[in-house]
């Protein structure tokens, strides 16, 4: 059967299904569909599942938005395991698909030090869900494509999940994953009609706003179409992603007592990757080392380091840890060598009708840069403001970090209130703890934390049946 008749056929069972504790994803993006794939494999007592998201389909979320069969996902496949105590999964799913090792014979016996296609990946996580899924006989999933626009408390401790659908039950667990934001932005983000745009430009040129992975993919895929006009990178602080080596880069870090300070980690990392590099391993060791102090060190840090880490650091340390497969960085640097492309720092503006309004770093004066198309490449960080959002915190129910760049959370995405406390049975799982949680946008920390989610979930529902 299907993945979506197990949905059809479940779906009519679960207007039955009053005693079984009854759970809600919100987003169905990785962070979302990983949770589910946690809960099915953690939760041994029977439940029902629902997932919550306006898109119809089951999307990547924005981390995967611009996936393209020839878009390489910018992380090994020793990093992108969905099962939690076994790194080779992806492999092994890769080893046994018969078309990926004709594609990709050199890599055999294993694919591990190598990079795939974002479609790939997101066909991986499909079917580790549909498994999953089919092997729980005892559970129901529905997917409802309403969005949801509040939450709060009902009946004593469960929640009540407002959307389009007033008749929208009860659920003892409401688990937030809804990435970077509340709905991913429109395909390509092109905000400028090419065509009466295009009047008024003398030769091809395109503009893409960012810094990250996705401009560089959607630089590239540009090309690949065929496109050969001018393509200017819009870029707030102009720090582009930096390169993996083209082997292994196995994580090394000093096991010396680790500075305090802000100014004291940046003379810390920085001379680590020196002797790194001067002992013949790589600065990108260090930084994959890195990951597993990241979270103590910030802890570790008052809020004023961490605000200015936000302002002045951020951009190069997203820069040199969301680094690109060589082949890509070798193409994006001939792009910019050549001059087809161009990297201008400052701040984007409006849009008009023949391009960009935009402030160069450093001046007040503002100019416009023609363009026939304008893409917006930007991630769209969480809004606080949002009604969902506003939702949680008016009620008392989570409260911002202290960069307000989401909800603060623990390492489970409990979120925090005032007191230190937390709410049972809500919880908030990937980019929406970026700001409690360093890296906690990457694959495997929110494979970790899902499972850790899916654990407290289980030990709370035995908790309730013993009580019984």
């Amino acid at each position: 059967m299907t993945v979506q008749g197990l949905f059809s056929a479940r779906a009519n069972a679960a207007a039955q299904i009053s005693a079984v504790p009854r759970i809600a994803i919100v987003g169905r993006g990785f962070s979302g569909m990983m949770t589910a794939i946690a809960l099915m494999k953690t939760v041994r007592a029977p439940f029902h599942l629902q997932l919550f998201d306006p898109n119809s389909s089951v999307s990547g979320g924005q981390a995967l938005a611009s996936a393209r069969s020839s878009t390489i996902l910018n992380t090994r496949v020793r990093d992108l395991s969905v099962s939690v105590g076994d790194n080779d999964d992806f492999n092994d799913w890769l080893c046994s698909n018969a078309a990926f090792r004709a594609a990709v014979p050199a890599a055999i016996p294993g694919f591990r030090q190598i990079f795939v296609p974002k479609e790939i990946f997101s066909d991986y996580v499909y079917q580790r869900f549909s498994e999953a899924l089919a092997a729980r006989r005892d559970i129901t999933v529905q997917v409802c494509n309403d969005p949801v626009v509040a939450i709060r408390r009902s009946h004593g401790h469960r929640f009540l999940l407002e959307s389009a659908n007033p008749a929208n039950p009860l659920f003892d667990t409401v688990i937030l994953a809804t990435g970077y934001g509340l709905t991913a932005p429109d395909a390509g983000g092109e905000d400028v009609s090419p065509i009466r745009a295009q009047r008024l430009v003398a030769r091809p040129h395109a503009v893409l706003l960012g810094s990250g992975i996705r401009v560089v993919d959607q630089l590239l895929q540009l090309r690949d179409s065929g496109y050969a006009g001018q393509v200017t990178i819009v870029s707030r602080r102009g720090f582009l992603p930096q390169s993996h080596t083209p082997n292994s880069a196995d994580p090394v870090f000093p096991a010396e007592t680790l500075p305090q300070s802000l100014p004291e980690i940046v003379r810390f990392i920085r001379e680590a990757c020196r002797e790194a590099e001067e002992s013949g391993r790589s600065w990108q060791s260090v930084m994959n080392g890195l990951r597993k102090h990241a979270r103590s060190l910030w802890r570790s840090l008052p809020a004023r380091d961490k605000h200015q880490f936000n302002r002045h650091l951020r951009a190069i340390y997203d820069s040199h840890r969301n680094r690109l497969p060589e082949a890509m960085h070798l193409r994006l640097r001939r792009e910019l060598a050549e001059g087809r492309t161009v990297l201008r720092r400052g701040r984007a503006g409006r849009r008009g009708l023949s391009g960009l309004f935009f402030t160069p770093a450093g001046s007040t004066a503002e100019e416009v840069i023609h363009a026939e198309r304008i893409i917006d490449c930007r991630c769209q960080a969480p809004d606080l403001s949002a009604p969902l959002m506003q939702s949680l915190l008016s009620a008392g129910l989570a409260m911002p970090d202290e960069l307000s760049l989401g909800l603060a959370v623990n390492a489970r995405g409990e979120p925090f209130l005032e007191d230190g406390s937390t709410v049972a049975g809500l919880f908030a799982v990937g980019p929406l703890g970026l700001g409690s949680l360093p890296d906690i946008d990457l694959v495997p920390e929110i494979v970790s934390q899902a499972y850790a989610a899916a654990e407290r979930v289980s030990e709370r529902f035995y908790s309730q049946v013993k009580a019984v």
